[in-house]
């Protein structure tokens, strides 16, 4: 039977109940357990696909096409299941569901209510996304809550949640409560009052925490955790302490340190062998002690909010990893690069990468940015839009056609080398139109899709005769600019299997040392134990061009 861990937070949001919820999956894994986690987000967009990255983060995309919070990358990162649209919906996906039914007349002339109607509906996901009822079930389900005890929007969600432990009973679910212990630096002192608080409010709700993560700047003294015990009904040593440390990767052994997943085994009474954390000891271990650096500048328009390319960032650490060196990453704006300031702004740096986005604002300065790396010889890799620069920055500047643009940028460009995709697959083989007009929710080229790469390329050399990597994007190359492009010395290295759309383009080493675009992500595959073939390729490539 599937036994379920639900996690709330309390007091402020981004405490980091993303990370928390994948270091406990990361323990019970450890234990030998199969484990999934499902987030759960109040707010009411269907899925965060057309949210501005500046304001929610990143958008992580799944193998089967679903766009989801950036907490899925945490998940992936931390645990081996692979993550699927099940694993995340949002209230407005929950009432999407519920006014469809309402309008099939599946509710036989009842009056629609959150309860029961949408709290069942939350409940019927999170059994969903456990795999319930299919070969895919898990051991453990851990259910991430978004959003804040005490906020409105999530109370259906709480409601839900509750109702869902009282029918599994009390050994088969528990909560685990992330809250936040400030520090007053005139008063010298720790404060507890908002925890007992926060916890007092999911009391009233019906809630009861079997464990209470208190974040705090360091360590909760045990004087602290006592007090806090007494005024939560938790048992003192339930009440662990989460300080902030220089890498995610310490947190798993954090909390096993003070007992938290044979505590949630107990309560479930689950029966394992003890955590092996040797894994996360020996990649911390490799955080600590690298044996060189790089410096790596990330020309985005995203740059005031690190979120916003959360995967990417480390996906470069993961790679650095496998080199044993320390990647520094520098955010710069795209906005502040042009041909003429390019080399004050990138000179320093040992490698360039340009990452994805949407929108004209700063794409003028990420063509710059491209031209730079082409022209200085600094090994360049460029994510989806950051691809479609690097075509359109070369077909400006090497090929001849001047004003060579992107539709989604200029629609009367004379030269649209990057055009709107019209008709795509996907994953299942199901067939996609969309136009100008089409709605911009969940209409990308989206999730995992294959494609053939050239022998002798670059490449050819990291992935071999097939790639297959996410994609989320609505623009592509022109193949009516291809033969073109590669008159002119552009080498297309990977086409898609049935469209034939490009994939990857890059420079023969013969002219460039390493300058690859690729029209996919390949942030959203890469893990801290292997990290990522194209990554680990461009880390190499920075190291060996590495400034002195």
């Amino acid at each position: 039977m599937t036994k379920f861990v639900f996690v709330t937070g309390g007091v402020v949001s981004s405490l980091g109940k993303g990370i928390a919820s994948a270091s406990l999956a990361a323990l019970l894994e450890s234990r030998g357990l199969k484990v999934t986690l499902i987030k759960l987000d109040p707010y009411i967009n269907v899925d965060p696909g057309t949210m501005s990255p500046i304001q929610h983060g990143e958008v992580f995309v799944t193998d089967d096409g679903a766009e989801t919070d950036l907490d899925l990358g945490h998940y992936e990162r931390f645990i081996e299941t692979r993550m699927k649209q099940a694993n995340n919906f949002t209230t407005g996906r929950i009432y999407q569901s519920v006014l469809e039914k309402e309008r099939r007349g599946d509710y036989l002339g009842k009056t629609v209510q959150v309860i029961p109607h949408i709290t069942n509906e939350i409940q019927e996901y999170v059994k969903r996304g456990a795999g319930i009822g299919t070969p895919d079930a898990v051991d453990v389900a851990i259910c991430e809550v978004g959003g804040t005890v005490g906020d409105i929007e999530s109370l259906p969600f709480l409601e839900a949640v509750r109702q869902l432990a009282l029918k599994q009973g009390p050994n088969n679910t528990a909560f685990v409560h992330l809250t936040y212990l400030p520090y007053i630096e005139t008063a010298g002192e720790l404060k507890t009052k908002p925890t007992q608080h926060t916890v007092q409010k999911l009391r009233e709700i019906g809630i009861q925490p079997d464990a209470l993560l208190c974040r705090a700047k360091h360590s909760v003294p045990a004087d602290e955790k006592a007090k806090i015990s007494l005024f939560t009904n938790v048992a003192e040593w339930g009440v662990i302490s989460m300080w902030d440390v220089d890498t995610i990767y310490k947190v798993p052994r954090m909390l096993h340190e003070q007992g938290l997943d044979g505590m949630v085994c107990d309560k479930l009474r689950l029966n394992t062998p003890p955590a092996n954390l040797k894994r996360w000891d020996d990649l911390v271990y490799e955080t600590e002690h690298p044996q060189g650096e790089v410096r790596v500048a990330m020309v985005g328009k995203y740059v005031e909010l690190s979120d916003a390319y959360k995967s990417v960032n480390e996906a470069l650490k993961h790679a650095g990893m496998q080199s044993h060196v320390r990647v520094k990453i520098d955010h710069i704006d795209s906005e502040l690069i042009t041909d003429a300031n390019a080399a004050e702004h990138l000179g320093g740096y040992d490698a360039v990468l340009v990452p994805g986005g949407f929108g004209e604002r700063g794409v003028e300065g990420k063509i710059a940015t491209a031209r730079f790396a082409r022209e200085r010889k600094v090994p360049y890799l460029g994510i989806c839009l950051g691809m479609q620069v690097a075509t359109i920055e070369f077909a400006r500047n090497v090929a001849g056609l001047a004003d060579a643009n992107s539709t989604e940028f200029k629609p009367d460009t004379p030269h649209p080398v990057i055009a709107l995709i019209t008709e795509w697959k996907d994953a299942d083989g199901k067939v996609y139109t969309r136009d100008a007009n089409s709605d911009l929710g969940g209409t990308m080229r989206l999730g995992a899709q294959s494609s053939d790469v050239q022998k002798g390329t670059l490449a050819h050399g990291i992935y071999g005769d097939v790639v297959t990597e996410r994609h989320r994007h609505r623009y592509e190359a022109n193949v009516q600019y291809l033969d073109r492009l590669r008159q002119a010395g552009l080498v297309i290295s990977a086409l898609t299997q049935r469209e034939q759309l490009t994939e990857i383009v890059e420079l023969p080493t013969s002219v460039h040392p390493w300058f690859i675009g690729v029209q996919f992500h390949p942030e959203f595959k890469s893990t801290p134990w292997n990290g990522h073939p194209l990554f680990n390729a461009f880390i190499r490539a920075a190291l060996a061009e590495k400034k002195d």
